[in-house]
């Protein structure tokens, strides 16, 4: 049977570069960027019924997970969480600045992309930001918003084709 390249192996550990990586990195209070400060990070499936989403509380987001989690668990419950935050965010950001421009709201999406820059055209009159924008000040989500609108085209009125004169 053929080896495997170690260059193609999955790491499902989604440490930096070997488990021990991941481990040191997602556990119960580790910390976690989110609008320019951090946050820890704490295991708390609740003890009764149990949480059943991530909520932050101050300075910590608690993770609907329990103590024994694995750090792929939590891993992906805190940048599900952040995901969330920053299409909140990002919709937000995009709403008052298009209303301060004076311009329609554009459609936007989240990019996943690891080496992509904040924010940038569809090529379909929409934008894509990363995801990661989330983890900036709000002022920085803002600059960014505003900086994609304005890169926009203007849309200009014209006459009905068929109109009446």
């Amino acid at each position: 049977m053929k080896q495997r390249d170690p260059q193609l192996a999955l790491r499902l550990d989604g440490g930096e570069g070997h488990a021990d990586g991941a481990a040191a990195r997602w556990h119960d209070g580790a910390p976690l960027a989110y609008l320019g400060a951090t946050v820890a990070l704490r295991l708390d499936n609740g003890c009764g019924g149990g949480r059943r989403e991530a909520v932050l509380e101050g300075d910590t987001l608690h993770l609907p997970l329990p103590p024994e989690a694995s750090p792929r668990q939590i891993r992906d419950a805190a940048e599900t969480w952040l995901r969330a935050q920053a299409v909140r965010l990002i919709s937000a950001a995009l709403a008052t600045e298009s209303r301060r421009l004076g311009r329609p709201t554009p459609e936007a999406s989240l990019s996943f992309a690891s080496r992509a820059s904040w924010v940038r055209q569809d090529g379909k009159g929409g934008l894509r930001f990363h995801w990661r924008l989330a983890e900036q000040p709000e002022d920085v989500i803002g600059q960014a918003a505003r900086h994609a609108i304005a890169g926009l085209p203007t849309s200009t009125a014209m006459p009905e084709l068929f109109g009446a004169v």
